[in-house]
C-alpha cells in the first residue's frame, strides 16, 4: 500500500516516512500543498497524511481540493491545534481521523492501520462492507445476499456513502454530490432519503450500517463486525 506524507517539518516527515517504511508501506513525502497536489495527480494513494499548516496554504485547503477531484482514500490530519472548532472544520472538509501533534511514532502507526483496515474494498466494480454489496456496473444492491431494490436516487445516496465509508458526510455534501448543485429543495431532504435507505438497508438487521452523527450528519459504519 502506498501513503502520502504532506508535512513542511523535515525532520517530522523523515521520520514519520521511515517509520511507515519499516512496517511495510511505499511512502512519498513532500513539505507544500501545490507537490502534495501534483502527487496525488499522478500516483494512486491508499492514504494520505495530512499536515495543517503548510507553507503555500492550508492543510484544509488541499483536503477539499482533494475531495472535490475525487479523491476518496483515507486521510488523517495531522496538527498543533486541539481546538474543537479545528476539529469540525476538517472532518466536514473530508478528514478520516484528526491527530494533535506532538503523537507517538506507535500510535500513528496504528492509526494508520486502523484507516487502511476500514476502507472500501473496490473490486471489478464491486464496493463490499461488512455483508453489504453493491454492484457499480448492475448498480445491484446486496444485504446479506438477499436483494435489495433502491429508487434510482436511493441508490446514488447509498454509493456516495459508501465511497465515504467511515467519513461523516454534512446535508450540504450530500445534495452538492447527490443532488445537482443549484437544488432547492426542502432542507429535510436528505433525511427523507436517509429514511428511505434505513428501511431497506438496516431494517430487519441486527447490525445497523447508517448512522447518524449529531450536529454532524450522517456516515456508513465500516467498522467490522464483532
Amino acid at each position: 500500500m502506498r501513503i502520502l506524507v504532506v508535512d513542511d517539518e523535515p525532520k517530522f516527515n523523515d521520520i514519520l516516512q521511515r517509520c511507515l517504511k519499516s512496517e511495510g508501506y511505499t511512502v512519498d513525502g513532500v513539505s507544500t500543498a501545490s507537490e502534495g497536489l501534483e502527487y496525488l495527480k499522478t500516483y494512486h494513494y491508499d492514504l494520505v497524511i495530512l499536515d495543517l499548516q503548510l507553507p503555500d496554504g492550508t492543510g484544509t485547503s488541499l483536503l477539499r481540493r482533494l475531495r472535490e477531484n475525487g479523491h476518496v482514500m483515507p486521510t488523517l490530519v495531522l496538527t498543533a491545534s486541539s481546538e474543537l472548532e479545528s476539529k469540525i472544520e476538517n472532518f466536514h472538509a473530508g478528514a478520516d481521523d484528526y491527530v494533535v501533534k506532538p503523537v507517538a511514532m506507535a500510535e500513528l502507526v496504528i492509526r494508520v492501520q486502523a484507516l487502511l483496515r476500514r476502507s472500501p474494498v473496490l473490486l471489478e466494480n464491486v464496493l463490499r462492507i461488512n455483508d453489504l454489496e453493491v454492484n457499480r456496473l448492475t448498480r445491484q444492491v446486496r444485504r446479506n445476499g438477499q436483494r435489495v431494490e433502491l429508487s434510482p436516487k436511493e441508490y446514488s445516496l447509498l454509493e456516495y456513502l459508501l465511497l465515504h465509508g467511515g467519513r461523516v458526510l454534512s446535508r450540504s455534501m450530500i445534495l452538492e454530490k447527490v443532488w445537482d448543485h443549484s437544488f432547492e429543495g426542502l432542507t429535510n431532504t436528505v433525511d427523507v432519503y436517509i429514511g428511505h435507505l434505513r428501511k431497506k438497508i438496516d431494517e430487519g438487521h441486527d447490525r445497523k450500517l447508517i448512522r447518524t452523527v449529531r450536529g454532524l450528519g450522517y456516515m456508513l459504519d465500516i467498522e467490522p463486525s464483532s
